[in-house]
């Protein structure tokens, strides 16, 4: 009686996902139409505030590329972590973790735990980590259910990715060259020694990861009910090769194209670089975002051996990164129309007078999940929020990397019942965004509360007067 009971509560569960997962695939069109429509709101805003359209034309391209070295940088991390995930060390690594699960709801737990680690590490490297580890489980145990581990291996871009070290914001505002120049004047270079590696972000990613991944291991179908990807249709294979085929070379060019020389020359220059820069500048200083992609790389470059398997991952990696390569110049104009025509002094008088101290973080947290949902950016739209929440924090008093720190853990919230990032990993699993929504979005309404708490107790820790 309970097991029947308990698989009609997940049931029911699963069926309000699956609805608003069909309602999102009908209704919702690509996230890069979103990013157009907000261009248009924003536009007409300043319109209305008495802005000529000549105006609001020219604030709109000309800050329309400024953007362009943090959107390459995102566009690395997303390659470099592919290209990490993707090598033959890293697949071994990932054979053997998938013997070690015993149970079709340990396992789901595993990949959950694991997704929300990696994802610390970097958000591209854990999605295609987490593809990879899934297929092999599945693999490996006869009776686990495909679609939970589809949607625990997506935790990490759910939860915490944004308090790890590929966090976009908090590595924006610790690279001065990334930041647009007006929002440099507004707020300065917040080092990472007070976003990321402070205790507050330390509790949140701990509270998270212990929600996450006791939401997946009890939310996991037994054995008896778990649907197989073999039930889905979806065939496995055989297990992939964890070493590139192997290439005759017969020119010149191809043996050099696969001989190792190169690679380990590179890779040992690379990693002198990164002994010098953490020696000048010290451990944190030293992780900017351009230090954190290039350490990436030469990791990548070393663990492929070869310039033509290094290419091949390369270019495996490139389309996962058109959304960003498209939205990001979007974001820069919003940016510069928010700035030109004077919508964020708006958007900080609004704030100002609907929060005080206490309440702001919890405004500014839904405020920002709301707005995810609608314009999914792996972190790129805080150039559109930081102008007018550090204002507003700066008002209240409130320290401004406590302002990034809410921004990290309320914009992952959206990834969970908006599909634009589960991309990558369903090209792995060979499977839709409505075949994983019914879990991630149970996590999703257990996530938003604890989210919402965590920021309103630890709030006074960053009072400043």
């Amino acid at each position: 009686m309970s097991t029947n009971h308990e698989s009609r509560r997940s049931g029911t569960l699963e069926r309000i996902g699956l609805r608003l997962a069909d309602w999102s695939e009908r209704w919702f069109p690509d996230a890069f139409v979103f990013a157009m429509l907000a261009t248009l709101v924003v536009m007409a805003v300043a319109l209305l505030l008495g802005h000529s359209p000549r105006d609001v034309a020219v604030s709109f391209g000309g800050h329309f590329w400024d953007l362009v070295p943090f959107t390459m940088q995102m566009a690395f991390i997303i390659i470099s972590g592919f290209v990490v995930a993707s090598s033959p060390p890293v697949y071994r690594l990932i054979t053997h973790l998938s013997r070690l699960p015993r149970t079709a709801k340990g396992a789901v737990a595993f990949v959950a735990f694991f997704a929300l680690l990696t994802s610390l590490i970097s958000w591209g490297f854990s999605l295609i980590f987490s593809g990879i580890l899934i297929r092999e489980i599945s693999r490996r145990m006869k009776r686990v259910d495909y679609r939970a581990l589809g949607a625990a291996g997506y935790l990490g871009l759910g939860s915490v990715w944004a308090l790890g070290l590929s966090s976009s914001a908090a590595l924006m505002m610790a690279s001065p060259n990334a930041i647009p120049e007006a929002l440099l004047k507004i707020s300065g270079v917040i080092p990472l020694s007070e976003t990321i590696f402070t205790w507050q972000n330390g509790v949140m990613i701990l509270v998270l990861v212990a929600l996450s991944v006791a939401i997946a291991y009890l939310s996991a179908p037994s054995e008896d009910n778990a649907k197989t990807a073999r039930e889905l249709g979806i065939d496995l294979g055989p297990p992939a090769n964890d070493e590139p085929q192997r290439f005759r070379a017969r020119t010149p060019g191809e043996k050099l194209e696969t001989s190792p020389i190169l690679n380990l020359l590179i890779f040992i220059a690379g990693i002198v670089y990164i002994i010098e820069q953490i020696d000048q500048k010290g451990p944190l200083a030293a992780l900017d975002l351009n230090n954190y992609n290039f350490t990436f790389l030469v990791l990548g470059l070393f663990m492929h051996w070869t310039p033509r398997n290094f290419i091949q991952a390369v270019a495996r990696a490139v389309p996962a990164t058109t959304g960003v390569l498209l939205q990001f110049p979007f974001y820069a104009g919003i940016f510069g129309v928010l700035i030109g025509a004077g919508v964020s002094d708006l958007l900080v008088r609004f704030f100002l007078s609907v929060s005080n101290q206490g309440t702001f973080p919890i405004w500014m947290g839904i405020y920002t999940a709301i707005l995810g949902f609608f314009l999914p950016s792996g972190g790129g739209k805080w150039v559109v929020e930081a102008p007018y929440f550090l204002e507003t924090a700066k008002e209240l008093h409130l320290q401004l990397a406590w302002v990034v720190k809410i921004y990290n853990v309320t914009e992952a919230l959206p990834n969970l019942i908006n599909p634009f990032w589960m991309l990558p990993l369903m090209g792995i699993m060979g499977v839709r965004a409505r075949d994983l929504i019914g879990y991630s979005m149970l996590q999703f309404l257990f996530h938003v509360p604890a989210v919402l708490i965590l920021i309103w107790l630890l709030n006074r820790t960053f009072v400043i007067g």
